[in-house]
């Protein structure tokens, strides 16, 4: 009876003469692999500013629409944030009357470093403004 020879073996002699190709193949992914990975970055980046900014501003709303803490309203707001997202951030004060409303705006960091911002994330709350006596 005649043996079969392994499929992998050929007539060279070697084994395994395919050894080593799944480290090229990943080291074909592993660009788009990072690709994917710092894209994920950056969305989860410009969600959290967006959450951010919701935040300081509804913050900064509450204590714009107390008299006595009318002109703090942006540390407050920014006092609500965190370190990162507050230092990025502008708050812009309107309304009258009855209610005030507060427009935060951030600017959201690049995950690649050299290209600045990508843009920004605005969120603005309006709070019922305390009455004279």
């Amino acid at each position: 009876m005649a043996r079969v020879p392994f499929p992998h073996r050929r007539r060279t002699g070697r084994l395994h003469p395919e050894r080593g190709a799944s480290s090229l193949e990943f080291a074909g992914m592993l660009p788009l692999l990072l690709l994917v990975a710092m894209a994920g970055i950056q969305l989860g980046l410009a969600g959290y500013a967006v959450q951010q900014a919701g935040s300081g501003a509804r913050a900064a709303a509450r204590l714009a629409g107390q008299q006595d803490t009318a002109d703090g309203y942006a540390a407050g707001g920014r006092a609500a944030m965190s370190g990162w997202t507050a230092k990025r951030s502008t708050f812009a004060l309107s309304g009258g009357g009855d209610e005030v409303t507060v427009k935060t705006t951030v600017t959201i960091p690049s995950v690649i470093p050299g290209f600045g911002s990508l843009g920004t994330a605005s969120r603005s709350a309006t709070m019922p403004a305390d009455e004279d006596d």
